[in-house]
């Protein structure tokens, strides 16, 4: 569950992260206020936005899938037969 919601995090704040990397290799403050306008703030957003979708969407496509017929869990000869995919 913390990987489902982690990479799509990371994913929308990359590029706020790359933004305060550059401030600081310009040599300057990164949480001074005046480098985080509301129109650089609302263009990371959107990037970030743009990103995680993307990545999202890659993820979804390339990730690899179990096809068979799931079946749960269930008792046999009086043991616990694990769920798997047939």
């Amino acid at each position: 569950m913390l990987r489902e919601f982690a990479e799509p995090a990371a994913l929308f704040l990359s590029p706020f992260v790359v933004f305060a990397l550059y401030l600081i290799a310009r040599a300057r403050y990164p949480l001074a206020i005046e480098h985080w306008t509301t129109g650089r703030v609302s263009t990371l957003a959107l990037a970030g936005l743009v990103i995680a979708v993307i990545g999202m969407i890659v993820v979804g496509l390339t990730e690899p899938r179990g096809f068979g017929v799931y079946v749960p869990a269930h008792i046999e000869n009086g043991q616990l037969a694990p769920g798997r995919i047939e």
